[in-house]
């Protein structure tokens, strides 16, 4: 122990040098020689790279150690010893590393060595750190070896610091699992950038932090795709981001976008809110059809040929020619943008062969100039007119005669009714959208011009996404890939896929892999009991979870008086460690909130996860794919009964919960419960 101290006392030197060092270099680096483009490109480069450095949190410099053995099997890493962490040390940039980061390939052997499959590894050693530690040697309180090239070596499940992470509790954003990644996780994170691949996870299964340390490891080994297309993390509400905020930074990684659909799709301030039948329907997929019917309805046959003035020469182009361009660029399939462009070098390729036959070759000035002329421009603004979404959307659903010219046979009478805006707006200027409105003009811009891409996505909770939402997001990686992570039995939205081939297919990846997580790391078996017979009364095609944890607590209490149980249950749950969430329908929430705090306790809100505050009030609509030491499950048949799909959402909120659960009820619980 005391030697393992002093080489982190070695390592946090070499990781302050490395932060002083970098700043030096942003200062060395502003006399550095050769043109002012290049020193400007070398001094953005330096300043990120100590921004990031400096930005970094602080925490033990490394989890685990790999001896190789004096054997064939270790190859170049023969009596090699390396020590692993969430990033590389060194004292040097040419000197070996003191450390190596968790994503370099032969850290891959730490996570997949067995005592099956030793991989060359003569004894892999784990470390135990105090709760918050920020690295300091004496902070390091515990070592563990297992020594894999004898036969009795235990299996790295039966590791007891792996577990004491595992379950250790937790206060504040979510942690990161560089240190406890499991074989079948490590799969998954190390695919390939072009590979797109979709995780059905069970509760506390880390598909989450699969997702996560996946867009890690990818930005560490693929850096100048990624810098180029960027990668881009989606969650389902602003709640689950602040949550995972701190995951990607404590791995290294600090310029990554994380955003929910709304803000990627965001034109406009939102200031409606759609009617539950209206917004079904616009986001269906059928919507997609009637949004193309309406923006190409603009397109149109011209009646008249036109004829260009060329000097002495007027060169004719007759309407029925004109027609066949309009119909052949229409065939191409290619947007709306680039298919007026098309139209107007067609035309003028029409017209420059009659110019050529009579008057010999016309240069590149020519043709722009007659692309430009009254007679061209004339005939793309009538049969090809300039096209912007919110003018095409507007009008679709304020006029009756455009919807249903656009909806035939694809929405019925009744349908096109419920889209129809109520009070019209005097024109697009005016007029105020809904959060589903962003989807269809999302759409329509993508119909006039394809958005920029990402090089790679990452989509959690992904089984809630309407199929719009999809198509949003597969226009931004359509030549990206994608990881796609959720619960088909956490499906709560109205529109929630019925399976992940069907979610995939709008997401563009039909051919992406479906990998299962079935073992609950963090959810223990006493809490996964209930969440599994619920599982059975959802209907979904699921493969069974099991808890690797045989531990946890689960009480049941019928009560007389809810807010006076839930004060008391608060209570109890203090004298033990860890995090407290109290979750009820979204109804009931701020009367809960208001006698907690009239009982002297300081609660979060749901703008403020991620804190330190122990307990949380949070309504049952935002806990997706947060966790919670203890969870107080306030009125289950309320949870139920707010919304469709109510026993779904009592799925996630029980299966929050990772040490203890207690469920208060005044009235029956629902069926699958009442056991």
């Amino acid at each position: 122990m005391a030697q393992e101290r002093a080489y982190v006392a070695t390592c946090r030197e070499a990781m302050t040098r490395q932060v002083d060092g970098a700043r030096h270099q942003v200062v060395a680096g502003e006399d550095v020689s050769g043109d002012g483009a290049g020193a400007e490109v070398l001094g953005r480069y330096l300043r990120t790279r100590a921004r990031r450095m400096a930005e970094e949190p602080d925490g033990p410099p490394f989890f685990g150690r790999l001896d190789f053995a004096d054997s064939e099997e270790a190859g170049d890493h023969r009596r090699q010893r390396y020590y692993v962490g969430r990033r590389r040390v060194s004292e040097h940039p040419a000197a070996p590393p003191l450390v190596i980061d968790w994503r370099a390939p032969v850290s891959r052997t730490y996570y997949q060595a067995s005592a099956r499959d030793p991989r060359g590894v003569a004894a892999r050693r784990r470390f135990g750190w105090a709760p918050g530690s920020h690295g300091a040697p004496e902070d390091l309180t515990g070592l563990e070896d297992e020594h894999l090239d004898r036969a009795a070596a235990h299996d790295s499940a039966a590791s007891a610091i792996v577990a004491a992470e595992i379950e250790r509790p937790r206060l504040g954003p979510m942690r990161d699992i560089a240190a406890t990644i499991q074989p079948e996780q490590d799969d998954l994170v190390r695919g390939e950038l072009n590979e797109s691949v979709c995780v059905q996870g069970a509760p506390g299964s880390g598909k989450t932090a699969v997702g996560l340390h996946r867009a890690a490891y990818l930005l560490y080994t693929f850096p100048e795709r990624l810098r180029r297309g960027g990668l881009l993390i989606i969650g389902p509400n602003r709640t689950f981001l602040r949550y995972i905020s701190e995951v990607l930074p404590s791995l290294g990684e600090v310029d990554i976008a994380q955003l929910t659909v709304e803000d990627v799709v965001a034109r406009h301030p939102v200031r409606r809110v759609d009617p539950e039948e209206a917004a079904v329907l616009k986001h269906s997929d059928r919507m997609a059809t009637v949004l193309e019917r309406a923006l190409y309805a603009r397109v149109a046959h011209p009646v008249e040929s036109i004829a260009v003035t060329d000097g002495s020469y007027r060169w004719r182009v007759d309407s029925s020619e004109l027609a066949r361009v309009i119909d052949e660029v229409r065939a191409t399939g290619v947007p709306y943008a680039v298919g007026r462009e098309h139209v107007r070098t067609r035309v003028v390729a029409l017209i420059q062969q009659q110019a050529e036959r009579r008057a010999g070759p016309r240069s590149v000035t020519w043709a722009r100039r007659t692309g430009r002329s009254k007679p061209v421009a004339a005939l793309l603004e009538a049969a090809w007119p300039v096209a912007r979404p919110e003018e095409v959307v507007a009008r679709l659903l304020s006029d009756p005669a455009a919807l249903e010219a656009a909806a035939d046979g694809v929405f019925d009478a009744g349908e096109q009714r419920a889209l129809l805006w109520a009070e019209p707006p005097r024109s697009e200027r005016s007029a105020a959208w809904s959060v589903a409105d962003m989807l269809l003009l999302d759409e329509v811009a993508g119909l006039v011009e394809r958005p920029d891409g990402y090089g790679h996505v990452v989509v959690d909770e992904a089984q809630d996404l309407s199929p719009m939402q999809c198509r949003a997001i597969a226009r931004r990686s359509a030549f990206g890939s994608l990881t796609v992570l959720g619960d088909l039995a956490q499906a709560t939205a109205p529109w929630a896929a019925g399976s992940w081939r069907e979610q995939l297919e709008h997401l563009g990846k039909a051919r992406a892999t479906v990998v299962p997580l079935t073992t609950g790391f963090r959810v223990p078996a006493a809490v996964m009991e209930p969440a599994n017979r619920l599982v059975r009364a959802l209907g979904v095609d699921v493969p069974p979870a099991r808890s690797l944890r045989h531990d946890g607590e689960l009480t049941v209490s019928a009560v007389d008086d809810l807010a006076g149980a839930t004060v008391a249950a608060v209570r109890a749950a203090l004298d033990r460690e860890g995090s407290i969430a109290v979750i009820a329908a979204d109804g009931a929430v701020a009367a809960l909130a208001q006698a907690l705090r009239a009982a002297g306790f300081e609660t979060a809100t749901a703008e403020e996860v991620g804190t330190a505050k122990r307990v949380s009030v949070l309504p049952a609509t935002v806990v997706k794919g947060l966790e919670y030491d203890h969870v107080v499950v306030v009125e289950p048949a309320a949870i139920v009964e707010s919304e469709r799909r109510g026993l779904h959402r009592l799925y996630v909120v029980v299966t929050r919960a990772v040490s203890r659960l207690d469920v208060l009820h005044t009235r029956p619980l629902p069926e699958p419960l009442a056991g």
